[in-house]
């Protein structure tokens, strides 16, 4: 019974050693839970202001420009998938690399060729463990990312896109609904679809009454001048939107796993008095025993 009271003291305090570390780590994602959303705030206006310029030029203009004309006979199409560089995050990350699989297929079954690139350390390593092709890759700035890592990011996908080397450009992260709700979702950066650019607020933008524009030089130049903004900018807001769904859900696993470990401990610790008791009563039960024989063995000697 001692060895076994041992092993149950040795596995409360190995419990309890974790409780503490996902303890802290649920605190630490929830400080920065606030400051990811303040940054998902102020990113966001912006973002919206630049897609209503866009498809304002594109709906006001007949300019035919890469950015707002689908190419009908589309062949190639790259997709960028946003993921985290640590774990523990619960589901997040294998949400969003199951919703980029959904759209690798859809798109394969158009016919198109997918090249795809990849920010997050996850997703490398998914990709990487199933000797899947990726064609670009970011890592390191998951749960904080910059406006300078997004143009980074953006920067190869625009010049992909311009030259030619792809027909459309998807983007694959994590919207930030609440601090219980994430979800994965995919969209079309490029080409634009008027018909379907929806703002934050879920309003159409196309819906929307614009006021009547001069374009100087001319809409083409001001589309060339706004398309490397909006990608850089819809990156840069879905990188922002992907760390504050990434803190909120390593924040709802490391609970679970603090509560988990607070149950553990109870559990273990019940376990750890029965054994005890069970020690004492059997020790109680030898001095007994031996009392009563000793008395046996006087009694017969006389």
């Amino acid at each position: 019974m001692g060895a076994q009271l041992r092993v149950y003291k040795r596995r409360i305090r190995s419990v309890t050693a974790t409780k503490k570390i996902t303890k802290a780590m649920e605190m630490i994602s929830a400080a920065r839970i606030v400051k990811a959303q303040r940054a998902v705030a102020a990113s966001t206006p912006y973002a919206d202001e630049l897609t209503r310029a866009v498809t304002a030029v594109a709906t006001r203009s007949n300019a035919k420009h890469p950015l707002t004309h689908e190419n009908p006979n589309a062949e190639r199409a790259a997709i960028l998938l946003i993921t985290a560089d640590r774990g523990l995050a619960g589901g997040y990350s294998s949400n969003a690399i199951k919703q980029a699989l959904a759209l690798t297929e859809r798109l394969k079954a158009e016919g198109k060729e997918v090249v795809t690139y990849i920010a997050g350390r996850k997703g490398v390593q998914y990709f990487g463990f199933r000797n899947l092709s990726v064609t670009g890759s970011w890592t390191g700035f998951s749960d904080k990312p910059t406006y300078a890592d997004a143009k980074t990011v953006a920067s190869d996908l625009i010049e992909a896109f311009t030259t030619g080397a792809v027909d459309e450009l998807h983007l694959v992260s994590t919207k930030f609904v609440s601090m219980l709700t994430q979800s994965a979702q995919d969209a079309r950066l490029m080409p634009l679809k008027l018909d379907e650019v929806e703002l934050s607020d879920s309003r159409p933008a196309k819906s929307e009454i614009f006021p009547l524009y001069d374009f100087e030089p001319s809409a083409e130049g001001v589309l060339d001048a706004l398309l490397p903004r909006y990608v850089e900018s819809r990156i840069y807001n879905a990188m922002l939107q992907s760390a504050a769904s990434e803190h909120a859900a390593r924040r709802r696993a490391m609970k679970s796993a603090t509560d988990n470990a607070g149950e553990l401990i109870k559990s273990l610790t019940r376990l750890a008095n029965s054994a005890r008791q069970a020690e004492i009563t059997q020790e109680i039960s030898e001095i007994v025993g031996g009392a009563s024989a000793l008395a046996d063995a006087s009694a017969g000697s006389e």
